[in-house]
């Protein structure tokens, strides 16, 4: 019986790190990766995007992502609006805007990335769509999210019912 059992348990081993093998870590090129947003009246970018991406377009459902920015980065092109957007997010209190994923799924269009996002000390379930490009050892994901602000705190005058953000981040594996 135990002869039988142990050619069982190498390739039992054999495969889960064959699978474990196939999940890639992915590097965020942060000079080429952008976050833009918009909503009435206003538009702008955050800069310097650090994300922690573990993926395989073939086994989306074992991906793990993270994702983090510096709310302070943020720019709207004008001097007078920067300053108003940042007061609202509480920078100086709140300094980092935050994504984890809980579940990682595909669909029609590309992936869904259901977590958590954190932003102004406060953490909301949000769904990032995105797809991404494979070129081997790089590549690039391409995704967006609406955030409703009034959810997360955020309702000075001004601000819009709801903002889209739009990610461009470009990758390499590690």
């Amino acid at each position: 019986m135990k002869k039988k059992l142990y050619p069982a348990i190498i390739a039992a081993i054999i495969s889960l790190c064959a699978f474990t093998l196939a999940l890639t870590n992915w590097n965020v090129k942060s000079e080429g990766a952008t976050v833009e947003f918009s909503g009435g009246k206003i538009n702008g970018s955050f800069k310097g995007l650090k994300a922690d991406i573990v993926f395989d377009k073939e086994h989306p459902e074992k991906a793990k992502m993270s994702a983090s920015i510096e709310a302070p980065s943020i720019t709207t092109g004008f001097f007078l609006k920067n300053s108003h957007v940042k007061d609202a997010l509480g920078v100086d209190k709140y300094p980092t805007i935050k994504f984890v994923s809980t579940s990682v799924s595909k669909n029609a269009g590309g992936y869904l990335a259901k977590g958590n996002l954190t932003m102004k000390g406060v953490t909301r379930p949000s769904t990032v769509h995105f797809t991404f490009d494979d070129n081997g050892g790089q590549g690039v994901f391409r995704g967006n999210l609406k955030v409703i602000p009034k959810d997360f705190g955020i309702d000075h005058n001004g601000t819009p019912d709801q903002v889209m953000v739009k990610l461009i981040v470009p990758v390499t594996k590690s």
